[in-house]
Parts: structure tokens; C-alpha cells; sequence
């Protein structure tokens, strides 16, 4: 299996030899990917590798030295940080440059997607990380974007509001159907989520693993491990 193959016809981005480099540093070097609609990527890499440069690029906030991203439409993109405005309400940080008529009623849509529609005019400082990254979740799909790219949103959470983070971005995936790469140090968290499974090693994508792999998870888990430098046999004393 080719790492760019996927099954999705409708093509949420395509990248072709992209490259992006900091003065001689080369951070992505030629490299290619296909999302399709609906499909749900999981980018893992150690720290350096060009994980980030790579969402960065996708979302249009860095510039590239070689190569060609047709992503149809503006992608949306949810950070590690909230980035809610403090001095709007909920339903404005959701509402922020959205086109056409009546925003507060597709606000309001979108907090009740998240389970905060009885919040729409509450204040950021009000909401727990978990809250503040469901809003953050809401003002990116309201868009209606074919691709979404996540940027560890879920790292900064508790253990057990990161499940109900899982469980709920899953949900408005399959909603929505945007294409998504999420940028995640986590393997637990790629397996939980992911459709495919991409480690970037040196700027390129180096391998690839479904989900369904006849393995099941716990073989899954392994291997990434070992492929991210990690011994899986330690022994337990």
C-alpha cells in the first residue's frame, strides 16, 4: 500500500511535492498526500520532523518553497489553544467572519452541536478547557469546511475530557464530513481516531497504517511505537 492510497473519491486536499525549508534546513521535502472527504487522518512524528510546518502549510499561515496544495475552499483549523476571543460572547468567537445572513442562529446551531446551546452568551472566561475547545471545535465547522486540521486540541486536557473530546469530534466528522488531519504526539489517540495512521520521519511520510489492520490495536500500537524510536519490552519488575 502506497503512503498517500486512500479510498475516498471526492478529494478534500491534494498535496504534490510540496517543499518547505528555513534558510538551508529542510523541513518538508517533496512530499505528497491525498485526504479525501470524510476521511480522518492521524499525523504522528517525533518532535522536529515537520508535523506542524505541514498543517501550517495546509492552512495557508506559512508559505512554501516547491510543490502544490489544492485544498477546494478555505480549511479550518483548531490549535492547541482556544484562541477565543475573551471580549465576545460564544456565539460571536463562533460566528467570527462568517458570510451570509442571520450568524447568531448558525452560532447557535453550532453550540448545540457541541452541547453548549445554552451558552450562547456567556463569556470565554466563564468555560472550563474542555468547554473552550468545544466552542473553538464549533467555530471551525460552522464553516463548512472540506477540510478540517487539528492541531493537538486535545493535549492540553484532562484524561477523561479528552474520551468525551474523542467521542464528540468523531460524531461531527461523520456530521459534517470534512476531510481531517490531526497533528497528535498521541498513538492512543491516532488508533482511537484515525482512518489512517501517517508517521512523518525527516519531512516526508516515511509509513502508513489503517486502522483496521488485521493486527487489531494493541498491534497497531506497538508498531507505531517502535517506528517513533519507542521500546514497547520493557519488562515490569
Amino acid at each position: 500500500m502506497s503512503p498517500t492510497s486512500v479510498t475516498s473519491s471526492e478529494s478534500a486536499v491534494t498535496v504534490s511535492g510540496l517543499t518547505r525549508a528555513y534558510g538551508p534546513r529542510v523541513v518538508i521535502d517533496r512530499l505528497d498526500l491525498r485526504i479525501g472527504r470524510g476521511e480522518f487522518v492521524a499525523l504522528l512524528g517525533e518532535s522536529g520532523c515537520g508535523k506542524t510546518t505541514l498543517l501550517r502549510a495546509l492552512a495557508g499561515l506559512d508559505p512554501i518553497q516547491g510543490g502544490h496544495i489544492d485544498a477546494p475552499g478555505r480549511p479550518a483549523v483548531v490549535f492547541q489553544e482556544h484562541r477565543l476571543l475573551p471580549w465576545d460572547t460564544l456565539w460571536q468567537n463562533v460566528s467570527l467572519g462568517l458570510p451570509g445572513a442571520d450568524p447568531r442562529k448558525r452560532a447557535a446551531a453550532a453550540l448545540v452541536e457541541v452541547g453548549l446551546g445554552d451558552r450562547l452568551d456567556d463569556w470565554p472566561r466563564n468555560l472550563s478547557g474542555g468547554q473552550a475547545q468545544r466552542v473553538a471545535l464549533a467555530r471551525a465547522l460552522v464553516q463548512e469546511p472540506r477540510l478540517l486540521l487539528l492541531d493537538e486540541p486535545f493535549a492540553a486536557l484532562d484524561a477523561l475530557t479528552r474520551i468525551r473530546m474523542h467521542v464528540l469530534v468523531k460524531e461531527l466528522v461523520a456530521r459534517h464530513q470534512p476531510g481531517v488531519l490531526l497533528v497528535t504526539h498521541d498513538v492512543d489517540e491516532a488508533i482511537a481516531l484515525a482512518d489512517r495512521i501517517l508517521v512523518m520521519r525527516n519531512g516526508v511520510i516515511a509509513s502508513e497504517h489503517r486502522a483496521d489492520t488485521h493486527g487489531g490495536p494493541a498491534a497497531s500500537r506497538d508498531q507505531l511505537l517502535r517506528e517513533l524510536g519507542v521500546a514497547t519490552n520493557l519488562q515490569v519488575a
